[in-house]
């Protein structure tokens, strides 16, 4: 018996106000919280919006429900499983309350699984600068799919399935069994896509998309140049059952049907068939993600080292659909830098903005690839052009930007300035000698603490002879007070261990100083 997952990925972006530099001159004042409503265009988004429930939404949702009806109390049962992203969900609320209870309801048939996500559909897990921001997007997903739907999932899938070993880590860590990704040819080598795997260095589930039997749905359905064109509900139905292995992940944009191919495709009637084909044959089933790490133990390892992540975008499947050219890089780069203002700053509303721009989807309108990739990112994008869409994006950032620089050097922040983390390039780096570096690196206060915890005492020697420190401190930091009293230590100590305590008190005593006069400035944060 061979086990059918058929997932769907749920969800749409905020797309920029492409005329916000002509809006914000003609208002006089723009206030922190007004910020959202000129940065993004709402009008279009809600259109779009709307016109994806009526085209897609509704009557996809409407056939799901009746096919899990059809077969509920059968020998094999209809089941499928959702991945709403957190973005999704908000403008359910804000602009179609009636279709999230048509999720409600599908929800409530205990044939639909859940499956977690990042709230903001973000690039996070790529964030080298804030470790702390793929989690903490993961747990607010968690939260509101409870709150919506009182439902907890257990599987995860990362935005456009990105995936290696640290994400694995990261995701089991949070309380995860399982997590999807792409069954790239190259991670995979000579084995199948249909079994169930484990992560390296972990002991998390992995379960891999066909990407053939999905993209045959998803990129060509309505392709006359297709050798396999029509593709009908019982052909299909046939390949699944001639096709070896535990289980089949299906894995497609829920907008494949009614709005990347519109009714008059076929595309409806696909769907609405394609349980009734399948269960016709014995030897298919469906199942859940959940089911299936219950029903099959992993029969081999999938081992993608950080600097081979893989996706399910294009046919590269990396990363290149959102960080491919220079321009892509540079938004993503200065909006990371960005957050680690807006992370000190702790103030909601610049929080709630920041996190909108991480949505995967403004960096792969900038894509400036060719051939059939091109093709498939200009049809989605909203501006036109990946020229254009990375000039909308910039000039949205920079504003941002500029504000939240504008917020943290108040007076008011000065605490919160000198606590918060600095880009990368920014960062002190521990040497040895001129030429032999250690290889540990801090990036604020507080890991500069830490660092020097276990740093060899020949680098604490080195850098505090050369006034490395206070230099550091007083002119990237811009703590001035601690940096005047790291340098009236003595140079030379007899005792080196006595030179690295004195340092640990320094720092110690200035981070519980400033923390307790950021807490007067600063008010809690809240997730959403």
């Amino acid at each position: 018996m061979t086990d059918i997952c058929l997932l769907f990925e749920v969800h749409q972006p905020l797309r920029l106000n492409r005329n916000f530099n002509l809006d914000a001159i003609t208002r006089r004042e723009i206030s922190i919280k007004n910020l959202e409503e000129i940065y993004f265009d709402h009008n279009i988004n809600r259109e779009i919006f709307i016109r994806v429930s009526e085209r897609c939404y509704y009557p996809a949702s409407r056939i799901i429900l009746e096919q899990i009806d059809r077969f509920r109390r059968e020998k094999k049962p209809f089941k499928v499983a959702f991945s709403l992203s957190g973005i999704f969900i908000e403008q359910c609320e804000r602009w179609n309350p009636d279709l999230l209870e048509i999720f409600r309801q599908m929800v409530e048939t205990g044939c639909v699984e859940l499956l977690g996500q990042t709230y903001y559909h973000s690039l996070s897990s790529l964030n080298d600068l804030d470790r702390s921001e793929f989690p903490e997007q993961i747990e607010m997903h968690r939260r509101i799919i409870k709150d919506a739907f009182n439902y907890v999932p257990s599987t995860f899938e990362n935005t456009e399935c990105l995936y290696n070993n640290d994400i694995a880590r990261t995701v089991e860590s949070i309380g995860f069994k399982a997590i999807v990704t792409e069954g790239a040819d190259r991670i995979l080598g000579w084995r199948s896509p249909n079994f169930v795997y484990r992560a390296a260095s972990s002991s998390i589930n992995v379960l891999l998309r066909n990407y053939r039997l999905s993209d045959d749905i998803g990129f060509r359905f309505t392709s006359t140049q297709w050798d396999q064109w029509p593709l009908t509900a019982d052909k299909y139905a046939a390949w699944l059952a001639h096709t070896p292995g535990q289980v089949i992940v299906l894995f497609l944009d829920y907008e494949t049907f009614g709005e990347h191919y519109w009714a008059e495709s076929g595309i409806l009637e696909f769907l609405k068939w394609l349980p009734i084909e399948a269960n016709k044959w014995e030897n298919l089933c469906w199942s859940t993600p959940s089911e299936v790490i219950r029903k099959y133990s992993p029969c081999g390892v999938i081992d993608v080292p950080p600097d081979n992540t893989i996706s399910w975008a294009d046919v590269e499947r990396d990363t290149s659909a959102w960080l491919g050219n220079q321009q892509q890089r540079l938004a993503f780069n200065l909006l990371n830098e960005v957050g680690l203002i807006v992370k000190a700053l702790n103030n909601n509303d610049l929080l709630r903005v920041w996190r909108y721009l991480q949505a995967s989807d403004h960096f792969y309108y900038m894509y400036t690839g060719g051939g059939e990739s091109s093709i498939v990112h200009e049809s989605f994008n909203p501006y036109g052009n990946p020229i254009d869409a990375f000039i909308i994006y910039m000039g949205v950032l920079l504003d941002f930007k500029a504000r939240c620089e504008a917020e943290i050097n108040k007076p008011e922040f000065t605490y919160a300035r000198l606590l918060r983390r600095i880009p990368t390039y920014k960062g002190f780096k521990f040497f040895y000698t001129f030429a032999s570096p250690t290889g540990m690196m801090a990036n604020s206060l507080e890991e500069f603490y830490e660092a020097l915890k276990v740093v060899s005492i020949k680098s604490i020697e080195f850098h505090m002879r050369r006034g490395d420190f206070e230099r550091w401190i007083a002119n990237v930091i811009g703590d001035a007070e601690l940096a005047a009293r790291i340098a009236s230590l003595p140079r030379s100590w007899e005792n080196l261990d006595d030179l690295r305590a004195a340092l640990l008190a320094l720092l110690e005593e200035r981070i519980r100083e400033l923390k307790g006069y950021a807490s007067f400035s600063k008010k809690p944060g809240d997730d959403r």
